[in-house]
């Protein structure tokens, strides 16, 4: 009986010193303080999420069903206090997990916003999925409000809100 209770606290205890690494780069978790409504939250996943590492891949997803209109431009903003760097040229858009042909895109380090122009429009009710790619994360980490907001073809200029994705730099 003794060693069947030495072994179950020997595997609770391994089991919780066990690291959650993975977990915490995946969704957005529960937010206790700040942050957008819970509806406009959307999913990404860091490769790693560790501060200071260069070349982390960023996954930012735009589900299908906030997908209501066709996509000629995507906007991705983020704060001032975010320090880390992008790479333009390593910069995708998969639509149904395929690369589509890009335009152009800029990165405009002094108003803090990437502008991705696809070649041809992004259809309504697509899920996309931004990949930056060889990003060199800020240091120190911490959680980062980055806003993505579209613009539809043959649309006035101005800038649709979709949804931000939190982002947590450990």
């Amino acid at each position: 009986m003794r060693r069947l209770f030495s072994a179950l606290a020997v595997t609770g205890c391994l089991l919780a010193g066990l690291p959650a690494i993975g977990l915490a780069q995946g969704m957005p978790g529960f937010t206790i303080f700040g942050g957008p409504e819970r509806a406009n939250q959307l999913s990404y996943r860091l490769d790693y999420g560790k501060a200071g590492m260069n070349g982390d891949r960023y996954r930012l997803r735009i589900p299908a069903k906030k997908v209501s209109l066709a996509i000629a431009q995507i906007n991705i903003s983020y704060p001032d206090y975010y320090k880390g760097e992008f790479d333009e040229k390593d910069i995708k858009v998969r639509v149904k997990n395929k690369d589509i042909a890009l335009q152009e895109v800029i990165w405009d380090k002094e108003n803090r916003f990437i502008e991705i122009y696809p070649q041809d429009p992004i259809p309504a009710g697509s899920n996309v999925e931004i990949v930056l790619s060889n990003v060199r994360n800020p240091s120190p980490g911490g959680m980062y409000h980055f806003n993505v907001r579209i613009r539809t073809p043959g649309d006035v200029p101005l800038l649709r809100y979709l949804g931000t994705w939190l982002l947590s730099i450990s």
